[in-house]
């Protein structure tokens, strides 16, 4: 049962009982992800053409931000998400609100969630969405990335989306001096990824976190 909970900055996450876990964080939905994805991820490439790999879809907030974030930029964003939100909770999340944002890219968030899966689909002029429903572990593709969001819930939940099967894939799939970033700081975690060849560094983490990792694909 997933229930609709008001974090700390007044933003929406969920709420997932058979896990107890929750989507965000509690101290701030919006707040976390900005800190954590776009502050320490997005924002360090600096390129004109972008291409992000999510790894957990989600409420689509990572999405959103990062389509607010690149107007001028073009963007091919791959979401993959094995079970997708239903409509009937997406559409109660109040991100748009929360960023105050125009109408027209209340609709692009909108067509975000509603938008065919396993196709290339244009939100706005520039910024491709292709969503996936696949388990990570069978995913593949050719495609190489500037940017991954390691989004996973947590590794106490769902270990098998933290091992090194997973991240070996991840990167893989990353281009030179591309950048993984992941809310998650545990050792373990920093040390699989250290094994499949990331070079990987504690930085501060989002309010009522400590620190959290970014991974960088040197050449």
């Amino acid at each position: 049962m997933i229930e609709l909970k008001v974090t700390e900055d007044g933003s929406t996450t969920l709420f997932v009982k058979e896990l107890n876990e929750h989507y965000h964080s509690i101290h701030g939905a919006i707040q976390e992800s900005m800190h954590v994805f776009i502050e320490a991820g997005l924002k360090q490439i600096d390129k004109k053409d972008i291409r992000i790999f999510e790894m957990g879809l989600g409420t689509g907030l990572n999405c959103l931000l990062s389509m607010i974030q690149t107007t001028n930029q073009s963007v091919f964003y791959h979401a993959v998400e094995e079970n997708p939100l239903p409509y009937s909770i997406s559409e109660k999340l109040n991100y748009c609100e929360s960023l105050n944002l125009e109408p027209d890219i209340i609709q692009q968030f909108y067509e975000l969630h509603h938008s065919d899966w396993d196709t290339d689909v244009t939100l706005r002029t520039g910024y491709i969405l292709k969503k996936e429903r696949v388990d990570i572990l069978q995913f593949t593709t050719k495609q190489k990335f500037d940017l991954i969001y390691f989004d996973a819930f947590s590794p106490e939940v769902q270990p098998s989306l933290w091992s090194s099967d997973v991240f070996q894939n991840m990167y893989n799939i990353l281009d030179n001096n591309g950048i993984l970033v992941t809310y998650c700081a545990k050792g373990s975690v920093r040390r699989t990824m250290k094994s499949c060849g990331f070079l990987v560094e504690r930085i501060p983490g989002p309010p009522g976190k400590r620190e959290m990792l970014r991974a960088i694909k040197e050449q």
